[in-house]
């Protein structure tokens, strides 16, 4: 079996791999599609070692083996449809014993391709063995392409409610990739009473608008329309969603005294601000990696239900020989892409 991996800045290596056999705690999965994370593109541009599970984390697939003891265990079985999230808290670890299960160590481990059970390769796969936990049934009334798009949903939901957005605010939302758009959705479905979303594409700025912002701006006009729609005053929240170091400190700019501002983003380098600013602003500051179990199955149901549109924002799918260009042109920072899945098969 052929998996591929990023080995280096701009490398993307296919490497043969024994097909997988479950551990008595794992599945084995087959993958009908793996999207392309922001993760998988900062890896790509910057070379940065990334542990091999990180690389292709968003998947769906059927489960094709089950280990002796997933098998006594789980309600999963063979030829059920699952995507792939992070487990529930172990309620074994100091911070879950501590009543902080939302920060298990267990989970975290898992999320970043550290547990015992990690496989030596992500997504990129026609098939993975990983640990039953993991698994979460599919919703039924969502397709294999909509399915593969709810674990980045997740990242945003759960940012969402961290981040205390409040009825009626005026939120800004910078970056209309995939995740800056699913922000922007759950933030209306908060109840914010506007949400403008920051873009320098023109095409993203669009589809923006087609999922419901209230309005879009360039980088470059976003401080005049602020100004005219709050008097001056600010947004009383932003969403980093861009992950470039430079957005940080505008992101607490764009925002008013008081306000917020939600780090959503990954930037791979250091960032300069201003500490007067947010001293100044008094600026209250959440930050989001990953989600929680529950949280998973949650945002699941609201984009099953309609809640939550994912569909416009899968713009292309490629094979795992088209995986490079694929990151090549995302990394350009002038794709026309979106959302962009591999099915392994092809």
């Amino acid at each position: 079996m052929h998996a591929a991996l990023i080995t280096g800045q701009s490398q993307v290596e296919l490497r043969e791999f024994d097909d997988p056999t479950p551990s008595a705690a794992g599945a084995v999965v087959d993958i009908s599609f793996c999207g392309i994370c922001g993760t998988d593109i900062h890896a790509f541009q910057s070379g940065n070692p990334y542990n091999p599970a990180i690389c292709g984390h968003e998947w769906v697939g059927s489960i094709s083996a089950l280990g002796s003891d997933a098998s006594r265990s789980s309600r999963l079985g063979e030829g059920d449809r699952v995507v792939v999230a992070v487990p529930p808290p172990c309620g074994q670890c100091e911070t879950c014993r501590a009543g902080q299960t939302t920060m298990c160590r267990t989970v975290f481990g898992v999320a970043v391709g550290r547990d015992p059970l990690a496989p030596k390769h992500g997504g990129f796969a026609p098939q993975i063995a990983v640990g039953i936990d993991r698994l979460v049934a599919a919703d039924s009334r969502l397709t294999d392409e909509q399915a593969a798009q709810v674990e980045p949903s997740t990242v945003a939901f759960h940012a969402v409610r961290k981040s205390g957005v409040r009825l009626g605010d005026i939120a800004v939302v910078q970056g209309a990739g995939p995740i800056g758009l699913v922000t922007m959705q759950w933030v209306k479905a908060a109840g914010a009473g506007e949400v403008i979303v920051v873009e320098p594409n023109e095409a993203r700025r669009a589809l923006a608008t087609d999922l419901g912002a209230t309005m879009t701006a360039t980088p470059d006009d976003i401080a005049s329309v602020l100004d005219e729609r709050t008097r001056g005053r600010g947004a009383d929240i932003v969403y980093e969603c861009v992950g470039k170091p430079q957005t940080i400190q505008r992101a607490v700019e764009l925002a008013r005294r008081g306000g917020s501002m939600c780090l959503i983003g990954l930037a791979d380098s250091d960032a300069t601000i201003t500490p007067h600013i947010w001293l100044v602003k008094e600026i209250n500051m959440t930050s989001a990696l990953a989600y929680t179990h529950e949280e998973f199955e949650m945002a699941m149901g609201m984009i099953g239900d309609g809640r939550v549109i994912v569909d416009p924002m899968h713009s292309c799918t490629t094979s795992l020989d088209g995986l490079a260009d694929a990151l090549a042109d995302l990394a350009s920072g002038q794709s026309e892409q979106t959302k962009v899945l591999v099915n392994p098969n092809w």
